[in-house]
């Protein structure tokens, strides 16, 4: 708060205002009376969040004063918070009832004294997990949230509150340990056998299930120790604390057996009937999880069907890209046929699932990124390349439309009764709350409607002296060298480290050898996405200076070679926070992008924070060193009839601006709103925006900026 009610009367008055007692009618003096007598920091505390809750509902926040005044004494503070936030959350899923439901019943949010203190929410960590796991080996796992934790091979479910342990740390390696246990069933091979075929036949199946992942988790508890051996470090002692022991002898019998390299799978399964068999119980290792192997076999069919069409098609793409099919309809050559190729296993890299080398004719070739984790994912399924997925794709062998994931029209979805299929829910930050708002905005993507004109070519035409200047800088920029100093060798002398080594050898002390400079070809690894403002504002002017200004970035870009993406943004309200696809990182700057570009138009207002996550989102799955979202807006967030509008849209987005920051993501904001100096440092900080003057000026400047910022 930014002044804190002290005496009574001041009390009373702020009271009155955040519960509108003008039409609430809600007895305030009484209130005021009671928290006079506390402490002055609860009382403090308790103001602070009644003031909270108020922006959000006035009656759950005067119920929860009421309520919470009984209970501060013996409430910690984090459990009050807790409390209060469990209301309102309620409140946005499910209303006032549900709301006041949970402000009323103290004993529960007694009993989340501990989860709520100690224990590591999902939505705050899950960033920091994502990252850790897309860091080690074998197939890209995602993360997402679930009722208990597994996997079901491709992705990994942690519950919403993980407080087995006694601190928020502890807790928090508790969740690095679950995901390195589960990374390690598809690493090591849990899933290699048919696990419901082998666990079918013993009369209670559950408990054979959880015997067998008591034997895989000593088995790949070793192979963690040998690969991440300070993470197993880490777990031990994690397995000291939640007091998980090994009392039967008998495991560690198996322990020491299943620790050999050499162990697999199948060691497990023939381990598992013997202690079936004697009645020992399955153990309780706090990061073990749960085993679904129904699931894992559900999903590990789709896959492998998907990953061979897949992998024999792009083979197929990439014969033709070698030895280009002849012409001649009636005649088959060599390179007509479907080419078989080789897969090698790299020296001293046998146990590596990327390992390995791809021939064609005994000639090595470089796969492109998406093969490569095609030919690792297969090798995690199989343990080895089956020889039939090497063979490239013959012509119209394989649909690939049937893999395609189905969408839900957005279009229809928003017609009539709102139902929430098919779309991806992003978090808010509630500005008055000071706290997020669960799964608030509603979010779906959906292409540009393409119009196929010559809105490009007209373009191209109106600026082309500017089009040809672009080029000619960019290419320059492609082929640049940069000279670095300091080296060990090099093709000249460095003069100033030279000079440094001539007088610390003065000095008695040892003479450096980084003496030379050399130039060096810039490597350029920049993945970038453009973020377009669609609201109904940019209507006239604005919308046809974007558009301009994305094809001269396009022929640009297309010049310089860096990866890029470009999506439209608008909202109406948090039901309907829409994402326009108009190029996808994969897609090549075809015709179809171009009319897709010609086809940006007005839509509704400039909601903002969730197309900032969601492009944040997508930024981090492609594999660059420098990432970068750029913003193309002609004003300040903004929504309908909504409180986005003002200092909440500001703050959201600036919170959302922060969360990509945080995952290596690089903002930049490009606007002409003359007023923009008002919100955008808060936004984006001092130097991460620029404003021009005139609209007319985007085409021309928008590319130049890029050109600034990526060097």
């Amino acid at each position: 708060m930014s002044s804190v009610p002290q005496n009574e009367g001041e009390i009373i008055l702020a009271l009155e205002k955040w519960l509108d007692v003008e039409f609430t009618f809600l007895n305030v003096e009484s209130l005021a009376k009671q928290l006079l007598k506390l402490p002055t920091e609860d009382r403090d505390f308790l103001l602070d969040w009644t003031r909270r809750i108020s922006t959000t509902n006035t009656q759950i926040a005067y119920q929860f004063a009421l309520n919470a005044l009984k209970m501060i004494a013996r409430l910690d503070r984090n459990v009050v918070e807790a409390w209060a936030l469990q209301a309102m959350d309620s409140y946005d899923r499910s209303g006032l009832h549900a709301a006041l439901k949970v402000v009323h019943d103290i004993d529960h949010s007694l009993q989340l004294r501990h989860e709520h203190a100690a224990g590591v929410v999902f939505d705050e960590v899950s960033a920091i997990l994502f990252t850790f796991a897309r860091g080690l080996s074998g197939r890209r796992l995602r993360l997402e949230q679930g009722e208990q934790a597994y996997t079901d091979s491709e992705t990994i479910y942690l519950p919403a509150v993980v407080a087995h342990l006694e601190s928020a740390n502890d807790n928090f390696q508790l969740c690095k340990a679950m995901v390195a246990m589960f990374w390690a069933q598809t690493r090591f091979g849990t899933f290699r056998a048919d696990l419901v075929t082998h666990l079918q036949p013993y009369a209670d199946s559950e408990r054979a299930v959880q015997l067998f992942h008591s034997l895989e988790t000593l088995r790949l508890e070793a192979c963690i120790a040998r690969e991440l051996p300070g993470l197993y470090r880490a777990m031990l002692r994690l397995k000291q604390l939640a007091g998980d022991a090994e009392h039967d002898p008998v495991w560690r019998d198996h322990a020491e057996r299943l620790s050999s390299q050499n162990a697999s799978v199948q060691d497990s399964l023939n381990a598992l009937a013997g202690l079936y068999e004697r009645g020992v119980a399955p153990l309780t290792i706090c990061y073990q999880g749960a085993m679904r192997p129904d699931l894992v076999a559900e999903c590990m069919a789709a896959r492998i069907t998907k990953e061979k069409a897949l992998l024999r098609v792009k083979l197929a793409a990439l014969q033709d890209e070698l030895h280009p099919r002849q012409e001649m309809p009636d005649t088959e050559t060599e390179s007509d046929k479907p080419a078989r190729f080789e897969l090698k296993t790299a020296e001293d890299k046998e146990g590596e699932p990327g390992a390995f080398d791809l021939f064609l004719d005994d000639v090595p070739i470089a796969p492109p990124q998406d093969v490569r984790q095609l030919l690792i994912s297969v090798r995690l399924d199989f343990g080895e390349i089956p020889p039939e997925y090497l063979v490239a794709a013959g012509p119209g062998e394989y649909d690939l439309s049937q893999y395609d994931e189905k969408q839900v029209d957005p279009d229809e979805v928003w017609q009539g009764t709102y139902h929430e299929e098919g779309a991806t829910f992003y978090s808010e930050w509630d500005y008055g709350r000071q706290h997020y708002r669960k799964n608030w905005c509603v979010m779906r993507e959906k292409d540009v409607t393409p119009i196929h004109d010559d809105f490009v070519a007209t373009v191209l035409n109106k600026y082309l002296g500017q089009v040809k200047h672009l080029r000619k800088t960019f290419e320059m920029m492609r082929d640049e060298n940069r000279l670095l100093k300091r080296q060990t060798q090099g093709d000249d002398v460095d003069i100033d480290s030279l000079v440094e080594a001539l007088a610390d050898v003065q000095a008695g002390q040892e003479m450096s050898d980084r003496l030379f400079t050399r130039m060096h070809r810039a490597d350029r690894n920049i993945a970038v996405a453009f973020m377009v403002d669609m609201s109904g504002s940019t209507k006239g002017w604005i919308n046809e200076a974007e558009r301009e200004a994305l094809v001269m970035l396009c022929e640009a870009l297309e010049t310089l070679g860096d990866r890029y993406a470009i999506y439209g943004f608008s909202g109406l309200t948090r039901k309907r926070c829409e994402l326009f696809r108009i190029k996808r990182f994969d897609e090549h700057y075809t015709d179809e992008v171009k009319a897709r570009i010609s086809g940006i138009r007005p839509q509704e207002y400039t909601r903002m924070g969730f197309a900032i996550r969601h492009l944040s989102k997508l930024l981090n799955e492609v594999e660059a060193r420098t990432k970068l979202l750029i913003t193309l807006s002609d004003g300040r967030p903004d929504d309908y009839f909504d409180v986005y509008r003002g200092q909440h849209g500001i703050e959201d987005t600036r919170m959302a601006l922060l969360e990509a920051k945080r995952q290596g993501v690089h903002s930049f904001c490009i606007t002409i709103d003359k007023e923009a100096r008002d919100y955008l440092p808060h936004m984006y900080g001092h130097a991460r925006y620029t404003i021009l003057d005139n609209v007319q000026q985007l085409p021309r400047k928008v590319a130049d900026i890029y050109r600034r910022i990526t060097t």
